[in-house]
């Protein structure tokens, strides 16, 4: 595979914490995944109850980086999302998943159930130019990412 042609536009995580919880530790554990704290942002803002909330976000537009980002989550992750491309895979070739934000505080990063209330929302724009195909370039992504996660164990 030629890792030039395996391409992300950007990859965004996204967690939601209570106005009472220590927004930081959301903030450290966004800042791991996209990899790099200068990149998260912390927004303070009141849910629609009027209760104060700490929406903590990370983007990263590079394409190395985003690859290394999505590799984070390890090869048992992304073969999961591997199997599961038909349903996390849009029309818009965006990549979608949430991770479990309480077992992630505790150390292990484990795809969410569906339902989950306390998550950590990721989506990743994949590049797609006329004549590829959307979904297979998507797998070659999560490829390339398996691959690298295996590198950095």
């Amino acid at each position: 595979m030629n890792p030039i042609s395996v391409g992300l536009h950007h990859i965004t995580w996204r967690a939601t914490a209570s106005g009472v919880a220590d927004e930081t530790v959301v903030a450290d554990a966004i800042a791991w995944l996209v990899g790099d704290p200068e990149l998260v942002e912390i927004e303070r803002t009141t849910s629609y109850h009027g209760s104060g909330l700490h929406m903590v976000s990370g983007v990263c537009k590079k394409k190395a980086a985003s690859l290394a980002s999505l590799a984070r989550i390890g090869t048992v992750n992304l073969q999961s999302l591997l199997n599961e491309l038909e349903v996390r895979f849009d029309e818009n070739s965006t990549l979608h998943f949430r991770l479990d934000f309480n077992a992630f505080i505790d150390g292990e990063v484990v795809l969410a159930t569906p339902g989950q209330v306390s998550t950590i929302k990721c989506h990743t724009k994949v590049e797609v130019y006329p004549g590829q195909v959307a979904i297979e370039e998507c797998k070659n992504i999560l490829e390339a990412a398996c691959e690298k996660a295996n590198i950095e164990q």
